[in-house]
């Protein structure tokens, strides 16, 4: 398997291409670090975009909702997805507006999506998404249920294209507007998790698996 996706019209970037990549290493590292996908298809005619929770094996994307949410059946009836993530890495303060930005990573991935329909791919694909979102916690809970398993819908969506864009460092201004007395730089932007609140309703003297610590303060 090549390093890269190849460059098609599908996935190729348009738009400050200076700033595309197609490696499979930066995609997969962008998809990892996300929580959330926004997965675009067409319905009627009509786009609509959702955002679910995902989890990556490989080249191959799950995707989590309701058996009977509307997502499910429209990617099981069309067959094919557009998906999105997005880090907003800070913002870029220029001497101007039009050249005012963001520093971001971000990748898009087309691919052929299909339901999955086994209980045990189902479960497999379900820890997977778990694994992503909570690492470690799978094992740590009691077995889903078979109901709770039947009401899942999961969409296995194999990347068949995808691409990166990354934008990064100090404005880039006119040459002559670095004479102008206006502060400029990047003011950056830090996703991370907080401190654990318990539930109310927690047996006394439980306390957080090291698996669950390990989450606290982590930066995305």
């Amino acid at each position: 398997m090549s390093d890269d996706y190849s460059v098609s019209k599908q996935n190729k970037v348009r738009q400050l291409r200076e700033k595309a990549v197609y490696d499979r290493k930066t995609v997969h590292a962008i998809l990892d670090s996300a929580m959330i996908a926004h997965v675009a298809f067409v319905e009627d005619g009509h786009p609509v975009v959702v955002p679910m929770l995902y989890g990556r094996d490989g080249e191959t994307l799950f995707l989590h909702g309701a058996r009977k949410a509307r997502v499910i059946r429209l990617l099981k009836g069309t067959g094919t997805a557009c998906l999105n993530v997005t880090h907003v890495d800070g913002l870029v303060y220029a001497r101007s507006a039009f050249n005012s930005s963001m520093n971001y990573r971000s990748a898009t991935v087309f691919g052929s999506a299909r339901l999955v329909e086994g209980s045990d791919e189902k479960l497999r694909a379900l820890r997977i998404i778990s694994e992503c979102t909570m690492p470690g916690r799978w094992d740590e809970l009691r077995a889903p249920l078979a109901n709770e398993v039947k009401m899942t819908g999961v969409i296995a969506l194999e990347i068949e294209s995808a691409s990166a864009k990354v934008a990064t460092g100090m404005p880039e201004d006119e040459d002559d507007d670095y004479a102008i007395p206006i502060w400029a730089g990047v003011l950056p932007l830090e996703s991370k998790f907080t401190t654990l609140q318990s539930d109310d309703r927690l047996i006394d003297g439980v306390e957080p698996s090291d698996v669950v610590r390990s989450m606290e303060k982590k930066i995305l």
